[in-house]
């Protein structure tokens, strides 16, 4: 099939590659390359959403190298600095697992002896799964990414625009996840869980209230 004709589907992976191409087309990425990107939280063994995931932003990454020349590549990310909100149903010693909620996935143990850590083992089934259906992909850790500095810059950037960005996507979030958001989730040096604590407007007194603001020395906030 010639580009045009491939061009002219309603497949809704064409759709989108052809919106993509157009945006592109007037700015080329610097980096020599378009990015697809597609996340993973690894608190549990990968399944079929994991692959939905990946195999819908594969159909998009497939139907734009058809569209254009310009190379491409896909990182599968994976969130292995997550904090731990509850065992799953199919980890073994799951009280051993259970004493660490709230620490980064990469800072539990493997429940199943084989890997580094949680995380590194969920990672590990993660490629061992993708490999297994012969997605192409470039693998990246949050880990890694946070200890070898590539987010530096970001970061950075981010804490300078704190309360812009918090008023960026605070009206997108439901009421429970609006209480506690905050762009940046720091791992509390005394415990090593990521802090997820009551966030308020800088300068602005807590609400007196049960729902008060809670602290870093708060049970929920440790």
């Amino acid at each position: 099939m010639d580009r045009a004709t491939f061009g002219a589907s309603k497949a809704w992976p064409v759709t989108e590659a052809a919106a993509l191409l157009a945006r592109l087309e007037k700015t080329p990425p610097a980096k020599g390359f378009v990015l697809f990107e597609t996340g993973y939280g690894p608190s549990g063994l990968p399944h079929i959403g994991t692959f939905a995931e990946v195999f819908r932003t594969t159909l998009i990454r497939r139907a734009f190298e058809r569209l254009s020349d310009l190379p491409t590549r896909l990182y599968a990310f994976s969130d292995d600095m997550d904090g731990l909100r509850k065992v799953p149903d199919n980890v073994p010693d799951a009280a051993m697992v259970r004493a660490h909620l709230d620490r980064p996935l990469t800072a539990i143990p493997d429940p199943f002896g084989t890997h580094e850590s949680y995380g590194h083992h969920m990672n590990a089934r993660l490629r061992a799964f993708l490999d297994r259906f012969g997605f192409d992909y470039t693998f990246k850790s949050a880990t890694e990414c946070y200890r070898s500095g590539v987010f530096d810059t970001m970061l950075q950037r981010v804490l300078e625009r704190h309360e812009a960005v918090r008023e960026a996507v605070l009206p997108i979030l439901g009421p429970e996840r609006r209480a506690t958001y905050s762009p940046i989730l720091p791992v509390s040096p005394r415990t090593g869980r990521v802090l997820r604590c009551r966030s308020r407007r800088r300068g602005r007194p807590p609400a007196r209230s049960s729902s008060a603001t809670r602290t870093a020395g708060s049970p929920k906030c440790r």
